[in-house]
């Protein structure tokens, strides 16, 4: 029998307040007699990524879990979402029509039917991430945050902020940077630090490809108003995500630090605004560039370029690669975090150059769910927030670098004091947009060398 204390002991313990700082830890089903250790879930956004989150919760080998609650601005959200989840698996999700909650505030009633030490996932647009996990941290829940975590620098120091209390509450929160949990990245990480391609010399990445998501607007329809419309399509606003730049790079950019284990301590940039209008002549209103470039630069001299574009009937490559002494790695052969990775001798990647390739094909997104499930059930220190504040501010620096034409160093952007949406933890249906159109419906967009401490 575990010695460590179950769900219910661990219950009958806050109820007096006797365990504030303490969480529960779980054993597996049948372990302790009578007491039920499925541990719920809600689930705030209830977009594509917020589905994909839940059913990789849901799927755990580490169960049992079960959906009990979730979230949405939208209600047409959040019941594609249900339906599909009830299709897909009907046995684990329990969420009747109470606890189906629809506004601003939502997110609060979906953890309130929680109990401490049940995991909550937010996959909201990220300007809401620290909005949310203050309140997690409160409920004292476990969280799964994708990324973005922060868009920039005031909310960046304020989830470090809280963070220090998650971790004081020995709270488990994973981050969606699935690439740290693919296996073939992490033997490429563990072979790069044994210097099988030498000392790094440069990295490169790209993620270039056609326009997606919403990373393009047209005006804005007379019957939506401003706030759900930038909401709703907020790839195209620099409040809601960061931009096409933040909620798109943040991955292959990532993994350019991870192989480097560094950050970098300053970036400059190009980017460009080509396409002003669809095919019919309607504007286009979003604030983003469609193409973006980026010097990267660390502290020993080292450099990892970037280039990013968002183009119909361009050439795509969409992958990363550090270049050492020795040779050339292979960190994502095709998308984010795509397999084989592999490490060539010399620079040229040829066959007969080949010196390991990978094998491992198990899914990224489900073994980020598998370690947040195991610090849970095995009470293991796991916090993965720090790191997702650092890759969001590390493509925040890319980002404000191209959109203002200025060197943003990392402490710069840790310290900016631009912050894009202030107030959105009393945002409430009838606030105004953090963004205001002008008198032909567009946005504010970047003029770099005009605009020089802020992106708009």
């Amino acid at each position: 029998m575990s010695t460590n204390p179950s769900r219910r002991q661990f219950l009958q313990a806050t109820g007096s307040l006797a365990a504030a700082t303490v969480l529960p830890t779980f054993g597996f089903a049948g372990v302790h007699n009578g007491v039920d250790e499925t541990i719920q879930v809600a689930l705030v956004g209830c977009g594509g990524r917020g589905g994909g989150a839940a059913m990789n919760a849901l799927n755990t080998k580490l169960g049992p879990v079960k959906l009990v609650a979730m979230a949405d601005a939208f209600e047409d959200r959040l019941k594609g979402t249900f339906d599909n989840l009830t299709k897909a698996a009907k046995d684990k999700v329990d969420v009747p029509e109470e606890r189906k909650f629809v506004g601003f505030d939502a997110y609060k009633h979906a953890m309130d039917a929680l109990r401490p030490g049940d995991v909550v996932i937010l996959t909201t647009p990220p300007a809401f991430r620290w909005v949310h996990y203050q309140y997690a941290i409160s409920k004292k829940l476990n969280v799964f945050m994708e990324k973005p975590v922060t868009v920039d620098g005031p909310t960046s120091r304020r989830m470090l902020e809280l963070n220090t209390q998650a971790e004081a509450l020995g709270l488990k929160v994973g981050v969606g940077l699935m690439s740290r949990h693919q296996k073939p990245l992490q033997e490429l990480h563990d072979r790069v630090m044994n210097g099988e391609v030498g000392e790094i010399i440069l990295m490169r990445g790209y993620r270039m490809h056609g326009p997606a998501g919403f990373s393009e607007s047209l005006p804005k329809p007379a019957d939506v108003s401003d706030l759900d419309y930038q909401i709703r399509r907020f790839h195209s606003f620099l409040w809601a995500s960061g931009g096409l730049f933040s909620d798109f790079y943040i991955h292959i950019i990532d993994q350019g630090n991870w192989m480097k284990n560094a950050l970098p301590i300053h970036a400059q940039a190009i980017g460009g605004r080509h396409f002003k209008a669809n095919n019919e002549g309607a504007m286009f209103v979003d604030q983003n560039l469609d193409t973006y470039g980026v010097e990267y630069t660390y502290a020993d001299g080292t450099k990892f370029f970037f280039d990013g574009r968002c183009m119909h009937n361009t050439h795509g490559i969409y992958s990363s690669y550090a270049h050492g002494t020795k040779g050339v790695a292979i960190a994502s052969r095709s998308g984010d975090c795509g397999g084989p990775s592999a490490i060539y001798s010399g620079h040229n990647i040829v066959e007969e150059k080949l010196q390991w390739q990978s094998t491992d094909t198990t899914n990224p997104y489900q073994n980020e769910w598998e370690a947040l499930m195991d610090a849970i059930r095995n009470n293991k220190k796991f916090n993965e927030v720090r790191t997702g504040v650092e890759a969001s501010l590390v493509s925040s620096m890319g980002r404000m670098a191209a959109h203002t034409g200025q060197l943003i160093t990392y402490e710069a952007m840790l310290n900016c004091e631009h912050e894009f949406a202030p107030g959105l933890d009393t945002l409430t249906k009838d606030s105004p947009a953090p963004v205001q159109p002008d008198a032909n419906g567009r946005y504010p967009i970047p003029i770099p060398g005009v605009k020089r401490d802020r992106e708009y």
